[in-house]
């Protein structure tokens, strides 16, 4: 394991004895995975993990008082929505061995591609009376880990509602529709939104359920799927700036439809793809529909 260097004395690791996060779920709790290709925005996450200080020492071989206050603190980032944020933060007591038992929900609409869960055991208040080896700042860092989730694996993942189409511009009789706004730099998180008809309970429900998909469901989020795909991909090569060499930011709406093209078409250039549908729409749609694997449940 690589280890930052800091100026201050830190405590050795294992001061520190951290379970690994645990899933919460309907029938209890489970390891947290590597990845849940089945994740979508409507499902919350709720997480678990137990943490063991030895405060004596972790105190002692930092050059700290014994009495100095001192906090484990977890907090989460998402790559996918750019967004992060504390999750939780338990103050340590004073003398007796510290136990911390994190227990909080992250909301599906915050999160997206990769999850990083950090830990850390920080210092809880500035010293004012410090020796210069020894941490002083408050947040100053004496032990810290990483564990990471996959949220989303090739599909595009972005926020959704469900809403009454009546109350809308769109069709009454519309089953979906993808929002797309905002320019190419843009956060994915704010440039795209699929809104559901409520009115049409076969997809509403479809999605309802898709962390556990029946038959029906699966042929559903299949169509929705290829016709996402299908938006997203025609927006992209709509715009003129929309190539393989432009540098577009992490996280922005650019990044994430060249990372689509790229998934859907391997090996060709945006030039060529660009090309072929203009010449062929009807040849690129089915080019498409075939990437996409549609109906393959």
């Amino acid at each position: 394991m690589t280890r930052r260097v800091l100026p201050y004395r830190v405590p050795a690791e294992d001061v520190v004895s951290a379970e690994t996060w645990r899933l919460v779920v309907e029938d209890g709790e489970v390891p947290l995975p590597e990845a849940m290709p089945d994740w979508d925005y409507q499902m919350d996450l709720s997480l678990r993990r137990t943490v063991r200080v030895d405060l004596e020492r972790a105190r002692r071989q930092s050059g700290l008082p014994d009495d100095t206050p001192l906090v484990l603190s977890a907090v989460w980032t998402a790559t996918g929505s750019n967004l992060s944020g504390p999750a939780q933060q338990i103050p340590m007591p004073a003398y007796a061995d510290g136990i911390a038992e994190f227990h909080f929900r992250l909301r599906g609409a915050d999160l997206g591609g990769l999850l990083l869960l950090d830990t850390a055991l920080l210092l809880a208040e500035r010293r004012v009376d410090a020796r210069p080896s020894t941490p002083r700042r408050a947040g100053s860092v004496l032990w810290s880990d990483r564990q990471t989730l996959r949220l989303q694996g090739d599909a595009p993942q972005f926020p959704m509602a469900v809403i009454d189409f009546a109350r809308t511009s769109f069709p009454d009789d519309a089953a979906w529709h993808l929002q797309i706004s905002g320019g190419l730099d843009s956060a994915t998180m704010g440039s795209l939104l699929l809104l559901v008809n409520e009115r049409n309970s076969t997809t509403a429900n479809a999605f309802q359920k898709a962390s556990k998909p029946g038959p029906v469901d699966r042929i559903v989020l299949s169509a929705v799927y290829a016709d996402a795909a299908r938006i997203m991909v025609e927006h992209a090569l709509n715009q003129d700036d929309f190539t393989e060499d432009t540098d577009f930011p992490e996280g922005s709406l650019g990044a994430t439809l060249l990372n689509l093209v790229e998934q859907l078409f391997p090996g060709q250039s945006i030039t060529d793809i660009r090309l072929r549908r203009q010449q062929s729409p009807a040849l690129f749609a089915s080019d498409l529909q075939a990437a996409v694997k549609i109906f393959e449940v």
